[in-house]
Parts: structure tokens; C-alpha cells; sequence
């Protein structure tokens, strides 16, 4: 399963909001300190919740903390509260559940109104729940090409890019493959993401780097981080070839990433976002410990 068909699967019964147990900004939470798991190093680490659904988020959050993580990614609104009970942050949240949160997004202008609308509601929660990031995506492919798409992007962000600056939240943009995962999505290369950071021209506004991704489709990966670090905020990680473990049957080279995103004083938060193949807290353990640096 890939994250688009998580998405749908989740996304499809709960339409475009996000229900269930509201935010408590007066809830109790735990110290972090009190972590059994091992002190992180100068990467702060998260994980990608959807890999790993088949475990309930209650002990997954306890499994991530154990561990030393520091957050979990790409939670929805109503699964927020969840984490702060184990003492974790949300690192990048959905603004809503949907069902082609991927395949529809701001490259098409008709869909405006429905994202900005999303991320009005969603942002002055985040702010309250100390969720840093949400997560936005250009969507598909359209008959306009790459070039039209930029521009629609850029112009719908910009219409919710000043609220965002308002509450202190990012939204980043992420790119994905087109070459295994994601056939026929818009955003897949980081000129194009690039391209929309200068249009909105906004500090609120920033990219999720996805190493696998952009490995399958162009890499040089350590090159490009150092060139454009400025404007990632977020990263996601995953094997390549299969989107599976950082271990030494793939071909990224993961500790010498870590260092060189390390070395950059990078202050955002590596997620971790491999299909595991063994036991999922086991090569979560391992996941962080190879980028611990």
C-alpha cells in the first residue's frame, strides 16, 4: 500500500472534516525527558503514521517515544491529541481528511476555494496543538502542463500564506515520484517545488523533501539539500529501491545524509516514512538509529 491509497482508504467515509475528540490545550502532558528511549542526537526524528496503521496509534505513539522519537507525522486533526498524551509533538499534520488529498491539490485552480477554506480551519489549530507544519500537495497533472500548474499553486498559496504567517505555521509542499509511486503527479521534481517558494515569496511557506522520492526521480540528493536547505523545512525518508528500510540492501547512503542535513544546523524534523518488512518498532529502531548523528 502507498500513501495515496492510505489516504483514500482513511480519507473516503470521514469527508473533508476532520471529526473526532477536540484539541484540549489544558490536557496534561507528559515530559518528554522521561523518555525510556535514547537521547537524540542533533537530528530531531519523527515518523510517518500511515506505514505503520496496522498498529493502534495509542501503542504506536508509546512504541515511537520509547524509541527516542521526538514526534509523529502526518497525523489528522482529530488524531493530534493522541500524540500530546504520550509527550510527542505532531512534526506535519493533514489540514483535513480527503479522499484525493494527493491527486487534487493546488495546481488546480477550481479547487482554491475548497484547500484554502481547509487550511483557514486548520491553521489556527495547529498553532494551539504546537503542530509546526501542514502538509499541502499540487495534485495531478493537468492539460495545462508543468508551467500552468506552477503558477496555480503559487497563486492559491498565496491567498493563505499571510494567515499562515499570522499563526507561525508552515505549509510545505511536498514532491513525490512519478516514475513508481505516484504516476501523474505535477510537483515531481524540486525545481518545481523551488519554483513555487520564490512565487509565493512567503516565510511561512517551504518544501518537504522527500529523500526517497527525489532519489527515484533525479538524485544527487546531498548536492541538492546543501544548494537549496533554505528552503526545506521537513524531510521524509525511505530505502531505495522498494520504499523500505535504511538498512544496507538499498542504495542511499542514510548516515552520511543525516550528517550533511546535520551539518546545515538543521532545526525542522527528519520523518521517517519506509514500508517496513520485519518487525515495524524493530526497523523503526534501527531507522533511527542509522540517522542518529
Amino acid at each position: 500500500m502507498d500513501r495515496r491509497t492510505f489516504l483514500a482508504t482513511a480519507g473516503g467515509a470521514a469527508g473533508l472534516a476532520a471529526l473526532g475528540r477536540p484539541l484540549s490545550a489544558a490536557s496534561p502532558r507528559p515530559d518528554p525527558s522521561a523518555s525510556r528511549g535514547p537521547v537524540p542526537g542533533r537530528l530531531r526524528q519523527s515518523v510517518c503514521r500511515w506505514p505503520f496503521s496496522s498498529i493502534p496509534l495509542d501503542e504506536f505513539c508509546a512504541g515511537a517515544r520509547d524509541i527516542g522519537l521526538e514526534a509523529i507525522d502526518l497525523l489528522y486533526p482529530d488524531e493530534w491529541e493522541v500524540a500530546r498524551e504520550h509527550g510527542l509533538m505532531v512534526s506535519t499534520g493533514y489540514a483535513s481528511r480527503r479522499e484525493r488529498f494527493i491527486a487534487e491539490g493546488f495546481n488546480d485552480p477550481a479547487l482554491h476555494d475548497t484547500l484554502v477554506a481547509e487550511l483557514e480551519a486548520a491553521l489556527p489549530r495547529a498553532a494551539a496543538a504546537g503542530v509546526p507544519n501542514l502538509i499541502v500537495m499540487s495534485g495531478d497533472r493537468r492539460r495545462g502542463g508543468e508551467t500552468e500548474g506552477i503558477e496555480a499553486c503559487a497563486r492559491g498559496l498565496r491567498r493563505v500564506a499571510p494567515l499562515a504567517e499570522r499563526h507561525g505555521v508552515t505549509l510545505v509542499l511536498e514532491m513525490l515520484n512519478s516514475l513508481v509511486d505516484h504516476a501523474g503527479y505535477d510537483a515531481d521534481s524540486t525545481r518545481y517545488g523551488l519554483e513555487v517558494v520564490e512565487r509565493v515569496g512567503s516565510p511561512r511557506f517551504r518544501l518537504l523533501y522527500d529523500i526517497y522520492h527525489m532519489q527515484v526521480m533525479e538524485g544527487n540528493v546531498i548536492a541538492t539539500i546543501r544548494a537549496h536547505h533554505g528552503a526545506i523545512a521537513h524531510f521524509h525518508t525511505a530505502g531505495v529501491p522498494g520504499r523500505h528500510e535504511l538498512d544496507d540492501t538499498q542504495e542511499l547512503a542514510y548516515p552520511a545524509i543525516a550528517r550533511a542535513i546535520a551539518d546545515l544546523e538543521f532545526d525542522g524534523f527528519v520523518a521517517h516514512e519506509f514500508i517496513p518488512t520485519r518487525d515495524p518498532l524493530g526497523s523503526l529502531r534501527e531507522a533511527a538509529e542509522i540517522c542518529r548523528v
